[in-house]
């Protein structure tokens, strides 16, 4: 069972920063590729930021220019550095794994609260 944890959420001022941070379980080239989702309240789950295997990236155009995707292979772990924050940018933040074949893996979500 791949577990996926995330931290680094929590309360910011608009145009205030903040990096997530998602670690997993398993080695990361065991993964085609992960992302970052959202979900704010009464709305469905959004893709914010994917990074393939083969490092190509791809942001939600309400995203491009202000977050970042990244990753570190040796410590198993995802980050999204999230800058220029808005109000609209609150909601819960998943961490997704996916390894192909249906075998996808969410963390448990880190809250985001962009407000003054």
């Amino acid at each position: 069972q791949v577990q996926l944890v995330e931290s680094g959420g929590g309360l910011v001022q608009p145009g205030g920063s903040l990096r997530l941070t998602c670690t997993a379980s398993t080695n990361m080239r065991n993964f085609f590729g992960m992302g970052w989702y959202r979900q704010a309240p009464g709305k469905q789950r959004e893709l914010v930021a994917l990074l393939t295997r083969n490092d190509n990236t791809n942001y939600a155009d309400s995203v491009k220019g202000r977050f970042t995707i990244s990753r570190d292979s040796a410590k198993n772990t995802l980050y999204l550095q999230m800058n220029s924050l808005k109000p609209e940018d609150t909601a819960v933040y998943y961490c997704n794994g996916d390894r192909g074949f249906g075998r996808n893996s969410w963390g448990q979500g880190t809250q985001v609260t962009v407000s003054s």
